[in-house]
């Protein structure tokens, strides 16, 4: 048979009961924060990596097509000068 519970032992136990669940419930949350911070920095990652590869290859093409087109000189103007 269990002992009855005196007043005070039910209150020390209730508040320790409150003092987990407070602890709990801001424990989840931060874990919650650091979970969806982690998916956007990954997210980003992936948009920044993709961009990049984008960009590089955009790069390598203009560089072949610069290399690939005729050079054009551009010749000085000539002045001429006028003697009256």
């Amino acid at each position: 048979m269990t002992k009855p519970m005196s007043g005070a032992e039910r209150q020390r136990q209730s508040a320790q009961r409150t003092a987990n669940g407070v602890f709990k419930a801001w424990e989840d949350r931060t874990n919650l924060v650091k979970n969806m911070a982690a998916e956007e920095r990954a997210a980003t990652d992936a948009k920044t990596a993709k961009l990049r590869a984008l960009r590089l290859a955009k790069e390598k093409e203009d560089a072949e097509a610069a290399a690939a087109a005729p050079v054009l000189i551009k010749k000085k103007p000539v002045r001429r000068i006028v003697v009256s």
